[in-house]
């Protein structure tokens, strides 16, 4: 019977290696752990998706500001989500760890200059 307070499938997975329920403690992670877990991306053997990099968590919150204000606080909310995927998208073209991250950098980068030059 396993212990009240593990999970079902924990405790199935710790009975099964012989260990025993109550040593089966989960450790905190810190912020810096789930940032490094989240950086390598999913599939591990192709990563297709990760947890948003600096730039592009910049490029979010430039993304937020812009969309939650109006005036000036817009605008620069609006020029640092571009600049924030700019160079998230430069930085994929470039380093990306598998061809498809390169070519969705590339792509983000043209997509930028289409709707930029939209506006001129």
């Amino acid at each position: 019977m396993a212990h009240a307070s593990v999970p079902r499938a924990v405790s199935a997975a710790r009975l099964s290696t012989g260990v025993p329920v109550e040593s089966a403690k989960i450790s905190p992670m810190t912020v810096a752990e789930l940032w490094r877990r989240g950086q390598v991306g999913w599939p591990r053997s192709f990563p297709v998706a990760q947890f948003p990099n600096a730039p592009l968590a910049i490029a979010l919150a430039g993304w937020g500001l812009g969309a939650a204000a109006t005036g000036t606080p817009h605008e620069v909310g609006r020029a640092v989500f571009i600049v924030g995927l700019v160079v998230w998208a430069w930085q994929e073209a470039v380093a990306g760890v598998n061809w498809f991250r390169r070519v969705l950098g590339a792509g983000a980068l043209v997509w930028i200059a289409v709707n930029l030059a939209r506006q001129l």
